[in-house]
């Protein structure tokens, strides 16, 4: 028997339709931007015939976009592998001893959420410093791995102990060690909070700009929202540039976000429940 269609169901609707049309208007209007004219007057929602592609080519070329995002998927490729294998190994013994020193060890790492980021700049800086790194892609990756692992083993530790160890049992029985027993049981269960995790390191790494900036600064590498940044100066501002070019630094994260889109939406409901 199907449910009678009410008001109350058109004013639901209605405005879920009013919502999302207020969301497409940035991104309307950052389209609508990037297809304008450098010498264009009129607003943001205002469409300018003929559009141009122009901007495009431009930005691609004198920001040498091809460059930058080529270091942002290596960056961030990077940096999310190792977030998932150091913070799902970490998080295993977490999860799985209940003695003292596994609660504390828990609390400390979760500590690591409350520190602000600015308070190790300097420290931070210096060391990569002395170990060379600096405007090395690699200065970028531990950075990243060490800010995002708290959160990362906070996800995998809630998730593992949800887990039930019959699993795990049952490989121990078999003469599995718990290293092996890890990689070829536990971690396959624990593709919902991967794909969680996953997604939430992928959207905040390449979107990262200030870390780029300081790491990677006066160096031939760069990222894509460092290399967009070139076209805000103090005095004059490249707009449709900047719109162009964040629209193609926006179409990789479009292009995997819909390619997994199902596997997303099925690591936010288990990865965050659990």
């Amino acid at each position: 028997m199907y449910a009678r269609y009410t008001w109350r169901t058109l004013t639901r609707e209605a405005t879920l339709i009013l919502l999302a049309l207020l969301f497409l208007v940035p991104l309307v209007g950052l389209l609508n931007v990037s297809l304008k004219s450098q010498d264009s007057q009129t607003s943001a929602l205002a469409f300018d015939f003929p559009p141009t592609l122009d901007n495009y080519a431009q930005a691609w070329n004198q920001a040498s976009l091809g460059a930058a995002l080529a270091n942002s998927f290596a960056i961030t490729g990077i940096s999310v592998v190792l977030i998932i294998a150091f913070s799902a190994m970490a998080a295993y013994p977490l999860a799985r001893v209940t003695r003292g020193w596994s609660r504390y060890t828990f609390s400390f790492v979760i500590g690591g959420l409350l520190i602000p980021g600015q308070l190790a700049l300097l420290p931070l800086y210096a060391t990569m410093r002395d170990l060379g790194l600096l405007g090395s892609l690699w200065s970028v990756i531990l950075i990243n791995v060490g800010q995002q692992m708290p959160f990362s083993v906070f996800l995998y530790t809630m998730f593992l102990r949800e887990l039930p160890l019959d699993y795990e049992e049952a490989a121990l029985l078999d003469g599995c060690g718990p290293l092996r027993s890890f990689v070829t049981v536990v971690f396959p269960l624990l593709r919902p909070v991967t794909g969680t995790v996953v997604i939430l390191n992928t959207v905040g790494i390449w979107n990262e700009f200030f870390t780029p900036l300081l790491y990677l600064g006066g160096s031939d590498n760069t990222t894509a929202p460092v290399a967009i940044y070139g076209f805000v100066s103090q005095y004059v501002s490249q707009w449709p540039l900047i719109f162009a070019g964040l629209v193609i630094s926006v179409i990789p994260i479009l292009v995997v976000y819909f390619a997994l889109q199902k596997h997303i939406i099925k690591g936010f409901a288990g990865g965050l429940k659990g």
